[in-house]
């Protein structure tokens, strides 16, 4: 997997390569770029498909220690990743996690030529349902990741609406679900997943209808607006 040195830190990606419209995929918490493995089977004859690892969870090398993770850092991080591999004229998409809003905001969006988002938190929806919230209790209690983790491995607890559950109508494949709860094991990325998990207030502020330093963009929802992962 090629990487890319970042002021934040180093992240890996995955790419398609070839001529055709670059087309960028952002996963959501605790996920890679395996969300979109099905998309980008349709995609990659046409388009260009990136799929960054973002600090959230899942990525397998640690940020650096001052490292900025919360959801205006992450923007940050995911508009100088596409800076740094020169790309244009970006179609840009978000499922789950979305940091369109702030990207909007802080002008991070200039590589960008369309937004798609797909069943993404956003506004007081933040963090996004009770898997969000749970997300985010276990980043604040001490021990909690680690708690969340043993929990994720049932595949009979991870299916429940509390966990993935309400986000994938087949359930996630056991050995991609482990691969993304692997990274989780060591004290580093546990403590990139805290900075951002953890960050929900002062997110929640920004991603406030009545904090309006941009436009909302129009985004797809599933039919039952939840976010779907598989």
């Amino acid at each position: 997997m090629p990487d890319l040195e970042l002021s934040a830190g180093t992240i890996d990606y995955d790419d398609t390569g070839g001529p055709g419209p670059v087309v960028v995929l952002v996963h959501g918490l605790m996920m890679d770029g395996a969300q979109w493995r099905h998309v980008v089977a349709d995609l990659r004859r046409d388009h260009r498909c990136v799929l960054p690892v973002l600090p959230m969870g899942a990525h397998r090398r640690p940020m650096h220690p001052d490292a900025d993770l919360s959801l205006r850092g992450l923007g940050r991080i995911l508009a100088e990743f596409m800076e740094g591999l020169d790309l244009h004229e970006v179609t840009l998409c978000f499922n789950d996690w979305c940091g369109a809003q702030v990207m909007i905001a802080d002008r991070g969006v200039d590589r960008v030529g369309r937004l798609a988002l797909v069943s993404c938190e956003s506004f007081e929806n933040y963090p996004p349902g009770l898997p969000g919230r749970l997300a985010a209790i276990a980043a604040r209690v001490p021990g909690g990741v680690m708690v969340a983790r043993r929990a994720l491995l049932s595949r009979r607890l991870r299916r429940l609406p509390m966990f993935f559950g309400a986000m994938s109508k087949r359930g996630i494949p056991e050995e991609i679900m482990r691969a993304w709860l692997q990274p989780l094991t060591r004290p580093e990325i546990r403590r990139d997943y805290r900075k951002y998990a953890g960050d929900t207030r002062r997110a929640s502020a920004i991603c406030s209808p009545r904090h309006k330093p941009y436009r909302p963009s129009t985004g797809r929802c599933s039919s039952r607006g939840r976010p779907r992962t598989a």
